[in-house]
């Protein structure tokens, strides 16, 4: 798979602060080797979206994360609130997430991540546009 970088998106990491930046580097790591394993995607696209570490594959759904100020003892991973994907993250793993509204998973900076859980949603994320019409996407 080949994964396109935009540069600017290493300085929004590095000014994460220090307790934030390896959850959110998790995260990152998580979407590439998800998107490395996952058939049919065959590049990755990892740019800013509103100032936000984004990642785009050609079938998929944009995903984002970050960490705010406003709320420093979380992070979050964003999709795309008019799209089926948080709806069905909640009736997959409703106990396993925290949610905000249909545009987000929340996590604790203290709490371990449900990372096979993670993996299959953000799998979803990157074929969405294949899989959208499929009762709770083909999971």
């Amino acid at each position: 798979m080949k994964t396109i970088v935009d540069p600017r998106v290493k300085a929004v990491f590095d000014k994460y602060p220090r307790a934030v930046r390896p959850k959110l580097q998790r995260l990152r790591k998580l979407i590439l080797s998800t998107a490395s394993e996952q058939v049919g995607v065959k590049e990755l696209t990892e740019t800013l979206k509103w100032g936000e570490p984004s990642y785009l594959a050609k079938d998929g759904s944009t995903i984002r994360m970050d960490w705010k100020a406003k709320d420093p003892d979380q992070y979050a991973i964003y999709f795309k609130c008019t799209s089926k994907l948080v709806p069905t993250f909640k009736q997959l793993y409703k106990h396993k997430f925290n949610f905000a509204g249909n545009r987000a998973l929340v996590f604790k900076l203290d709490e371990k991540i449900p990372e096979k859980e993670l993996k299959h949603c953000i799998s979803l994320a990157l074929t969405y546009h294949k899989v959208k019409q499929l009762p709770l996407l083909g999971a």
